[in-house]
């Protein structure tokens, strides 16, 4: 049971500190005073989503702390288990259980083992043909528990066989497509024969042909040039030579006009070759662009790059082979999905035998429990129907119908219009559970939506019940179900300062008694505490 909750900076709570008691505790108040935070704090501590809208203003970070004391379980210290989860605005999160960190995850899964949250929009819960399936196998686990594990390691196998069977082509018609788009794109590369490097020659060639005009007047000027220097140069040499035989200092300049001489005669002798020998094709130039755009064409579905793109090649020659070659692994993926089918049938059919048996102790159950929840013409059955492929149940399809009045046809309860209707299906399924659940915690936010009067009465029995085998914690604003409660607590809002806080206050027996007529008329009159304590009374 949840001997302590302490709650800080959620919502309009600042510091809220609630001793919980055995059997059925009850929360009822002011609206808007922080009731459903108080469930809210429950479900972010048991692994539920966490908003940063849901800090208070003003602050950094919100915190909640459970004290559980399990005598019985493994996971307790002292008896007492005790669990932290604190959510900072940035929102790092940071869970412990016992002092060790855990992750999210791993809060939420260790918490289903200890408290069940019945929150008012879960209703709809019921309808989800997932949840059906699974109240079935929960109603007796010690059958359908073990046989549920084994079917679901074939499934799991049968599914990875198969998912290894896709990404190997089994599929004929996809083997097909995929060896075609294979060879065309192979085919396509290999066509283009293209060279490493090849696109940056191309450019080159391409620019010098935008160019052309401008090259061909630049280099011969500058041969002109050269070729004009180079006489100058020759004529620079003879006039040294007339005074060369003077001094050794004029025959090193003569050397070294020669040296410049013979390197710009080289160079006008080059540039004069090289205007001779220009000739920029037309023809050539569209080549080169008409090369160019191949590339890009390929770079856009292949690579960046040319030899990107020869490596997309070799790859796609490679899957080639492979796919070419996987026949016989894929005949052993299929020996292996058959054997797996073979084990997943006798498994299925097993759990199947098993919940027909246990559709008709539940249905009958719930029909009881309907009866008590002021329902007595209300018919529950449980449908199952066998489908035609695989999932990780079986091959069951549960459905859940009811024929709320006599002479009428079962519905799906999609058919359902009454919320009353609904949240008494709700609690009645949930009561036959509880008989085989080991769930030691049971919360209930407004199970109360939309019924009223003896309905209201019998929920309320309802829920001291269940209270005498689980920890129950609800909210109601049913006096009928509040004056039934085990441990009453009043849930209120005050100012302090320019702040509104929320407050609690475990209610004595007077407290409960005024507390029940406030919800009954509005008032506490001496009429309305009569008529709580008769409610009280009664239960």
């Amino acid at each position: 049971m949840i001997t302590t909750l302490h709650i800080k900076n959620i919502g309009i709570i600042d510091d809220l500190n609630i001793e919980f008691g055995d059997g059925f505790n009850v929360l009822t108040g002011e609206t808007g005073a922080g009731k459903t935070l108080i469930i809210d704090a429950i479900n972010i501590i048991c692994g539920g989503r966490f908003s940063k809208d849901m800090i208070r203003k003003g602050e950094k970070y919100s915190y909640v702390e459970m004290n559980i004391y399990m005598p019985e379980s493994k996971y307790s210290i002292d008896n007492n288990i005790i669990i932290t989860r604190e959510i900072q605005i940035n929102g790092k999160n940071s869970c412990k259980i016992n002092g060790r960190l855990v992750t999210v995850n791993e809060l939420k899964e260790f918490m289903k083992m200890f408290i069940d949250i019945h929150k008012q929009n879960d209703n709809l819960q019921i309808l989800d043909p997932e949840y059906q399936i699974e109240c079935i196998d929960n109603f007796n686990k010690n059958e359908t528990e073990d046989l549920l594990l084994e079917y679901q390691n074939e499934y799991r196998k049968y599914l990875r066989f198969n998912n290894e069977l896709k990404s190997n082509y089994g599929d004929e018609r996809e083997k097909e497509r995929r060896l075609d788009l294979l060879q065309y794109e192979f085919d396509e590369i290999d066509t283009a024969n293209l060279r490493s490097g090849e696109e940056e020659e191309l450019k080159e060639k391409s620019i010098m042909f935008e160019n052309s005009e401008k090259i061909a007047k630049n280099v011969y000027e500058t041969y002109n040039q050269c070729s004009n220097a180079a006489e100058c140069l020759n004529n620079a040499v003879k006039s040294m030579e007339n005074i060369g035989h003077i001094s050794k200092t004029y025959e090193e300049k003569i050397n070294y006009i020669k040296s410049i001489y013979y390197e710009v005669e080289e160079l006008s002798r080059d540039l004069n070759d090289q205007n001779n020998s220009m000739d920029f094709d037309e023809e050539e130039r569209d080549n080169i662009e008409e090369r160019l755009d191949l590339i890009y064409s390929l770079k856009r579905k292949y690579g960046n790059s040319i030899d990107e793109i020869l490596d997309f090649k070799e790859k796609t020659r490679n899957e080639i082979e492979k796919i070419n070659n996987l026949d016989e692994e894929n005949n052993k993926l299929r020996a292996k999905i058959k054997e797996t089918e073979v084990n997943m049938n006798k498994l299925a059919l097993k759990l199947h035998v098993l919940r027909e048996k246990i559709s008709k102790e539940i249905s009958e159950e719930i029909n009881n429990e309907l009866s008590e929840l002021e329902m007595p013409n209300a018919k529950f059955l449980v449908m199952i129907e066998k489908s035609k492929s695989y999932n990780k149940f079986g091959t069951d399809i549960i459905k859940f119908e009811i024929s709320t009045n006599i002479g009428e046809d079962y519905k799906d309860l999609t058919k359902i219009a009454s919320g009353g209707e609904m949240s008494r299906i709700m609690l009645a399924i949930k009561t036959v559970l509880t008989k085989a659940d080991k769930i030691p915690i049971i919360i209930f936010d407004e199970i109360d939506t939309g019924i009223s009067g003896n309905a209201a009465k019998s929920v309320g029995k309802k829920l001291k019940l269940i209270g005498k085998f689980h920890q129950v914690i609800c909210i109601t604003h049913q006096p009928s179900i509040a004056a039934k409660g085990d441990v009453n607590f009043f849930i209120g809002k005050r100012v302090d300062g320019t702040r509104t806080c929320t407050y609690t206050k475990k209610l004595n027996e007077d407290d409960v008694i005024n507390e029940v007529a406030r919800i009954s008329n509005g008032d506490v009159t001496e009429a309305s505490r009569k008529h709580a304590l008769e409610l009280i009374k009664s239960a």
